[in-house]
């Protein structure tokens, strides 16, 4: 219980520096790392040391590390080092990367433990929508039928998994948004999150997972690539929501960038197939699914608009009116749409015939069945009326 115990106190100290801005912005570029460094230090600084009070020990580390070097901690660094006979030294690659901030590492009470990365029952739940309709439009592009339970069951662990991981991640993130909207903690514990939980999001919230998919041989540098893809897409997620909810400019270029992340799961989801296949990644494939991806994130978006405003999640609509303004941003935002259904129809000429029929009869079947689906909507698109004022609408639907 003692690492939970130091996780929340450092939690605590990171959500303290964090809210009365005692980082520049030089050192918030590197945001995880400093923070945690500098939430370290604070710790040790409040531990009792004597007859020493918190004001003698500020008047004692100011004075003293203006005379500090890093000449003089590498040679200390290197003494404790060698006065260190109780276990060989480590040089493994990996231990030099360690930092000696491991005692906070976010999941270092998970490490003797077969796979770092875990899943809950909620997550598995809510990917299980997901994996239907990955099975249900992409199969069809690896020649697997879907209707055969052995094209499903031979690769669902791997997918499941890694699934369900993503969307623990991506509900930790949207919890992370609704606070910086209400600037009110997270409370972690209320779906098995914890102080832990929240610092290995701040870290690197896939790297449990690679290391699961390291050792099962399936991580590719695609696929590291697509876990870039997501955490950029988060980062952006709460950058923009942030923005909107405070009334910030927001950047179009950003929003555009961010709606093209966001479905990063179902390529990873695809770049496992392939792997899990054998086979070579199809690249024609990869991007027609793309472009699809984008349409589909699109029409979801327009789908769940009013639900995103009051969550303040991020939605392409809710951007464009921010950044165009209320009368146009459904202009500017069928703008984009068009520029894609072109570029969709453009690239399905080159797919093999009965592929392309294949989707475009999945993409039917989706639209008549609602909700998420995997293929740009076959019919009219239908931009809501767009919410003008967002607090009052909250508000109002209190």
């Amino acid at each position: 219980m003692e690492e939970p115990r130091r996780l929340e106190k450092l939690q605590s100290v990171v959500s303290a520096v964090s809210s009365r801005g005692l980082l520049t912005s030089d050192h918030e570029s590197s945001s995880s790392s400093s923070s945690r460094f500098i939430s370290d230090l604070v710790l040790f600084l409040v531990q009792p040391c004597g007859d020493l009070d918190v004001e003698s020990k500020l008047v004692l580390v100011s004075d003293f590390i203006p005379k500090v070097s890093g000449r003089f901690l590498d040679e200390i660094s290197r003494s404790i080092q060698r006065g260190d006979d109780s276990k060989p030294l480590n040089t493994s690659s990996e231990s030099q990367k360690r930092s000696v901030m491991d005692n906070v590492d976010p999941y270092a009470a998970q490490k003797a433990q077969e796979d770092v990365a875990m899943v809950g029952v909620d997550a598995m739940k809510r990917a299980n929508s997901t994996l239907e309709d990955f099975s249900r439009s992409y199969f069809m592009f690896h020649h697997l039928e879907v209707s055969e339970p052995q094209s499903i069951f031979r690769y669902l662990p791997v997918l499941s998994f890694t699934e369900s991981y993503i969307y623990q991640m991506d509900a930790l993130n949207e919890k992370i948004v609704r606070e910086s909207a209400c600037e009110s903690r997270v409370n972690c514990s209320s779906h098995g999150w914890n102080a832990g939980s929240r610092v290995l999001f701040e870290t690197d919230p896939l790297k449990p997972l690679g290391d699961v998919l390291e050792r099962e041989g399936l991580l590719t540098q695609r696929i590291q690539q697509e876990f870039e893809s997501g955490k950029e897409y988060w980062a952006l997620e709460r950058k923009l929501c942030h923005a909107l909810s405070n009334k910030n400019k927001i950047c179009v270029e950003d929003v555009m960038r961010a709606i093209h992340l966001k479905s990063f799961d179902y390529r990873v989801l695809n770049l496992l197939l392939y792997k899990l296949r054998g086979v070579e990644v199809n690249e024609l494939h990869m991007e027609f699914l793309s472009v699809s991806e984008f349409l589909v994130e699109v029409a979801d978006d327009l789908f769940d608009y009013e639900d995103d405003v009051l969550e303040n999640s991020f939605n392409v609509l809710r951007m464009f009116v921010g950044i165009f303004g209320p009368s146009n941003a459904p202009t500017e935002l069928a703008k984009r749409i068009s520029a894609a259904e072109e570029k969709y129809e453009e690239i399905m000429k080159s797919l093999d015939p009965h592929l392309s029929s294949n989707y475009q009869r999945r993409c039917e079947e989706a639209t008549k069945e609602g909700g998420k689906v995997s293929g740009p909507s076959l019919g009219t698109w239908n931009i809501p009326a767009v919410i003008s004022d967002e607090d009052a609408y909250r508000a109002a639907h209190r």
